[in-house]
């Protein structure tokens, strides 16, 4: 019987760059984007949504090691030190194979496979309507209002206005949605001003970017593979 070994590519999360340099989250995803758009790289390529301690999607960037290395060039040599030392712990790993030695340790080195292709497969299964979604729009241009985007999501207005407040993506103000700040900052909204033809008023639209529609797709696709693998660990 012929054996397979599966590898994926080693990246390092903005939030292990933190913990490993000592400084803040915010501040070094603020660095990575940055350094990210000097490169003339899409910064979303690169986000990925983990679940906080008190199981909050947030936002985090995961690096290959050419680029958590490109980012270390600004911080100093104890940094990248400590940072390179952690590459080399999990190069270390992924290269050495792991044997059992024991009947037991190969029963449970079995199981544990077994278990990571059904959530492999799990996963699949939830995302690929958004991945399907994706593909349909990111040739898409243009500005998206918050029913069009509830209808290319395929969730009701009102359950999507709550998943937006929920998450503080975007919020009440005066009767008018406006998109909280960082979600503005990172072009996933744009707020068009206009005025009402019959009174006159005048009011502001916030529409979702392509970029925005991408994000909050996968942001929703991430909640759903959450509680995928909840259920699948009961």
């Amino acid at each position: 019987m012929s054996s397979q070994i599966v590898t994926t590519s080693l990246t390092m999360t903005s939030r292990e760059i933190a913990e490993l340099t000592g400084k803040e989250h915010f501040n070094v995803m603020r660095d990575i984007r940055t350094m990210l758009a000097e490169l003339k790289e899409d910064a979303l390529k690169f986000e990925a949504i983990y679940l906080d301690a008190i199981n909050r999607p947030q936002t985090e960037y995961r690096l290959d090691r050419e680029l958590t290395e490109t980012l270390l060039t600004g911080y100093s040599a104890v940094l990248r030190r400590k940072v390179i030392a952690r590459w080399q712990e999990l190069e270390a790993k992924q290269a050495a194979p792991v044997i059992p030695n024991t009947l037991a340790q190969a029963l449970r080195l079995a199981a544990d496979q077994a278990d990571q292709i059904e959530r492999q497969h799990a996963l699949l299964a939830i995302t690929a309507p958004k991945a399907a979604f994706v593909d349909q729009y990111v040739d898409a241009t243009g500005l998206k209002g918050f029913r069009e985007v509830a209808k290319l999501l395929q969730v009701k207005e009102n359950q999507f206005r709550k998943f937006l407040a929920d998450r503080k993506i975007m919020y009440r103000l005066g009767g008018e949605w406006t998109p909280c700040a960082p979600h503005l900052d990172a072009g996933r909204f744009k707020v068009k001003a206009g005025a009402s033809l019959t009174s006159g008023h005048a009011f502001n639209a916030a529409k979702f970017t392509p970029k925005g529609i991408e994000w909050v797709a996968g942001l929703m696709a991430s909640e759903r593979v959450s509680s995928a693998l909840k259920e699948l660990e009961k």
